[in-house]
Order: structure tokens, then sequence, then C-alpha cells
């Protein structure tokens, strides 16, 4: 049977990036510098692309590239090899030569059984033959990330749904974590004018960055021009005190508040893999928890009290409605992913729990916190800044218990849900929030929203435009105009 499964048939053709590497390419992990290996790079596509931005990137597929190089790299991508090896030995054997060539950082990915198309189930092994011929092993996303932990026998990292990174350093591996969970931060107003400040303006910049980012002193080997602050004012601290006398005093308030709950989210959610020694963090992170807590055992002490926070439903239900930001919703809160850090801590840990689960997921742009049941929902809704009244596209589910994830797609559906009051479920600065909401407003005038449930979806949008004889010119209602007839 194994002779009759046609492997080389599963290598696609491509126009974008795969999911795998445009999440790489998102996170910063390839980028101008690193060396990439596509290990079963099928026809090539995504070596070509990254080639095509500078990335110094080889390939090797044993049907479509037998002799391309099997080089050491920075960077090996394993892109959905897993899943279209029939035989469990040679798959694993597959995944640990692919992490010998691994400097840093190993990306697998797999197919999740929540991809399954119907039809698809003639079993084979432990997966299935396609209509094709070719093998195909889905998995649920647990199950993938164990079964990557223990060929490897290293712990890997969601990346987003059946991507995982698998890093060699573990200082590496709790940078990309704590990174994951530190919020940007704009830089702040500035609050009177000072000479000083105003002739050292470009010195001052690269502190006041970093100030921005990480919200304390810089170490001595973490800003590149200190020498250059020192010599014009003879310390970092001193010329942390120009700044300090020139920008608002509550931001700096602010941002050490909040760059505080960035790190225990992040501890908090290192429970589920075996929390790291202090020694096994990277120096910054060592230097952000020495700034912020007593000590290491005090910041993971509070990090465990908020956990078990995130685990009581009715604190969530609470919080979710108390809270400032997000649309309300009899069962649950929702928001938009730029808004997320404006939310309780609490609601972010909770939010956090199915992120380390799933990883980033692709597309996604409206999170619905769940109130009633323990479970996060990824919504993605295209053109959200364009589109007045943007169609649903697909929804990931993560129930926070059972961890069976469920995706449903709209694409094709004729009457998908579509969105409404769109400044709702943004924060303050969002850059188009009044413009959502002067919509809001003509659509209220106009008697839209009278009947609820009945604009919900497409259709029912367009059967209210219609009978109110009014039409939408991007953010803005306009009357129809009404042909006469002549006579």
């Amino acid at each position: 049977m194994a002779a009759a499964i046609a492997r080389h048939l599963t290598a696609i053709e491509r126009t974008t990036f795969s999911r795998p590497i445009q999440l790489a390419l998102k996170d910063e992990l390839i980028k101008t510098g690193t060396t990439v290996l596509d290990y079963g790079c099928g026809r090539g596509g995504d070596v070509g692309r990254l080639a095509a931005q500078g990335i110094d990137c080889v390939g090797w597929d044993p049907v479509h590239r037998p002799d391309g190089q099997r080089r050491p790299s920075d960077v090996v991508n394993m892109g959905y090899v897993v899943n279209v090896i029939e035989d469990a030995t040679e798959r694993a054997t597959a995944l640990q030569a692919a992490w010998a060539l691994a400097d840093s950082l190993l990306i697998v990915s797999g197919r999740l059984e929540a991809e399954a198309r119907p039809g698809e189930a003639v079993v084979h092994t432990d997966g299935y033959v396609t209509r094709l011929g070719t093998f195909q092993k889905l998995y649920q996303q647990h199950e993938l990330r164990d079964w990557i932990d223990s060929v490897l026998g290293a712990g890997s990292i969601p990346a987003g749904p059946g991507v995982f990174y698998v890093f060699r350093e573990e200082s590496a591996r709790q940078g990309y974590l704590a990174a994951r969970h530190r919020r940007i931060w704009s830089v702040p107003r500035i609050r009177r004018c000072d000479e000083l400040y105003e002739r050292h303006k470009d010195i001052l910049q690269p502190l006041l960055d970093f100030l921005c980012a990480r919200g304390r002193l810089p170490q001595p080997t973490e800003l590149a021009p200190t020498q250059a602050i020192v010599d014009t004012f003879g310390s970092v601290r001193s010329a942390f005190r120009v700044l300090r006398s020139v920008l608002d005093e509550s931001q700096w308030n602010e941002t050490n508040e909040h760059r505080t709950q960035d790190l225990l989210i992040y501890l908090a959610l290192s429970r589920f893999s075996h929390r790291p020694r202090f020694s096994d963090l990277p120096p910054d992170l060592q230097a952000d928890i020495r700034a912020f807590f007593t000590s290491y055992h005090a910041a993971c002490e509070l990090a465990d009290a908020m956990l078990f926070a995130a685990g009581d439903i009715h604190l969530i239900a609470q919080l979710c409605r108390k809270s400032q930001v997000g649309k309300q919703t009899p069962a649950a809160l929702y928001v938009h992913e730029s808004a997320l850090p404006d939310l309780d801590p609490v609601l972010r840990l909770y939010e956090g729990c199915a992120r380390s689960y799933i990883g980033s997921v692709e597309g996604a742009n409206l999170i619905k916190l769940h109130r009633g049941t323990p479970q996060v929902s990824y919504l993605s809704y295209p053109n959200f800044d364009k589109d007045p009244h943007p169609a649903l596209s697909s929804s990931l589910v993560v129930p926070l218990q059972t961890f069976r994830v469920e995706l449903r797609s709209y694409e094709n559906s004729e009457n998908p849900p579509i969105l409404h009051r769109k400044e709702e479920f943004v924060g303050e600065g969002y850059p188009l929030r009044e413009k959502f909401a002067r919509l809001t407003e003509q659509e209220k005038r106009y008697g839209l929203y009278l009947n609820p449930a009945m604009i919900g979806t497409r259709d029912g949008w367009l059967s209210v435009l219609r009978s109110r004889a009014v039409a939408l010119h991007g953010h803005r209602v306009v009357r129809e105009r009404i042909e006469r007839i002549p006579g």
C-alpha cells in the first residue's frame, strides 16, 4: 500500500508565502541577515520569494529538489511535511534531521483536523489517503505539539494553528514569549519646552525610544549610543532626569504599570510550559524583572494569583461587563485586536490562555471573549477599515477546557453575518474611530437600527437600506435617487 502513496502530488503552487513563513516574517524571526533552509520545500515558492527579499535561503525536497542544499541554517522551515509522510518512523526521522540543521530555530507545521475537507476519509495507517492518492495525517493542535516535543526532546511554542516554533536556546525561547505580550507604546507628549532637551534631542531620542519600549533605564550594553549620552550629560541617569523634566509624568507611571502587567501575563502563561529558572531568561528580561519586582519569586507569586483569577469564569463575566473597551453582548465581549492591550490584565490573560495554545490566528481581527463558557473565538473580518459593514469570513473557537478547536468558514456563504457600530470594537486611540462613529450616528438618524434582529446579516441589511431608500457610499449614508416615469 505504501508504494501507492503519491507524495509528489502533495506539493502545491502558491502565489504568496506559506503560512509558517508569513508568521516568521511577521515575528521578525526571518529577516535580512538570517540564513534559511526550507526542508521539504516542494516546488520552492517560499525559497524564491525569500531570495527576492534579499534573504539567504536554500531549499531541499526529496522529489522536486533532490539536489538542493541541506545546510545548517539559522532557521529551518519544515512546512507541511510531517502530515504527508505515511510511515510514522520515517516521519519522526525527518523531523530529527531537520532539527539537526537548525542553528537557532525550527519551524514545524502540519494540517489540523479542523481543516479537514468532506470526503477525505479513506483510512490509512494513522491518517487517510485522498482521492489524488496522497497521504494526510491530521492533528489536533495539542497532539502535534506533544509529538514534536517528544520526538525532539525540546519544548515547542504555538506560532499559529498547526504551526510551531522550536528554539535551540532557552533564552531565545523566553525572549520570544515575553515579547508576544509586550505592548507597543507611542512617544510620550512633550509637556514643556526645555533648552537642554531641544539642543540635544537627537542624542536623547534613542534613550527615549528605549524607555517607551521597556519602561526602565537601559543596562550599559543595551543602548548603542550610551557613550554620546555620557559625554553630554555625565550619565544615562542624568539624561533621564532631563527627559522626565519635559515629559508628562503620568505617562511614565502608566508605562511602568503596564510594563509590570505585561511581565505578569508572560510569567503566568509560562506555567503552561514549565516556567524557566531566572538564570534561563535572557539578560534584558532579567533586567526587566529586577526593575519592576522585588524578586523573581515575588513576581511568579503575583503571576500565579492572576492566573488563578483568569480561571474564575464568574470573575471573567464581571470584568467583561465592566470593560470600558469593546462591544458588549449578552454572552460575550468583542474587541478589535488593536484594543487587546487596553483590557483589564486578567482579561488579557484569559485571552492569552487561548493564544498560548493556538498561536496567532491568521486574518483574525476581532476577538470574542465568551462570558458563560470558558472559550475564546478569533473572528476574521476582511477590510475592517474600508468596508463600512464588513462580512465575517471565518471564525476559530478555542474552548479553554477541551481545547478541541473548531474552525468555521463563511467565505462561500451567500448571506454572511456583518458588523455594525465598528467604533465600539476599537479603543479611543484608533485612527478611524471617529469616522466609524459618524457613520453610526447617520445610520441611527435614518432609522436603520430599528430592527436589530434583521440587520445582522448582509441580506437583511440590504433589505433595510432599500426600504429606507438609502445607500452607502463609503462610510456615508446617501439618499437613493428615485427615477420618475415620464407622463
